[in-house]
């Protein structure tokens, strides 16, 4: 039987009211004050990666770091901003047990809102 720890994202553009189709996410996993590269994905149209970024044995407890790459995002998507506001959006979080973390992002050029989905 597959072990149920894995971790997914999805990002959807609240200022057009659709899913980030093609931004670029990158994975850190945290160890104290360095992180280390693990992965980087681009979302697809429905603003999700094709499979889970990490998951089985390869996923472990601790602090992982997804960085949203939200400024290249909407300049690719022609949105024209005088005074831009957010570039990346970092999402930090702690992973305590075996399970499926999902974490999506919600967000505009100038707000962003995360939480732990399911």
């Amino acid at each position: 039987m597959a072990s149920p720890a894995r971790l997914t994202t999805h990002v959807l553009d609240t200022t057009q009211g659709r899913p980030a189709a093609g931004m670029r996410i990158d994975l850190y996993v945290v160890h104290g004050d360095h992180v280390h590269g693990v992965k980087s994905v681009t979302t697809n149209a429905d603003g999700r990666v094709d499979g889970p970024l990490i998951e089985g044995e390869t996923m472990h407890k601790g602090d992982y770091e997804l960085v949203f790459h939200v400024g290249d995002y909407f300049a690719a998507a022609g949105i024209a901003l005088a005074n831009p506001f957010l570039s990346i959006v970092p999402v930090r979080f702690t992973v305590s047990e075996a399970s499926h973390y999902h974490v999506p992002l919600l967000v505009s050029p100038y707000g962003y809102s995360t939480y732990r989905g399911s």
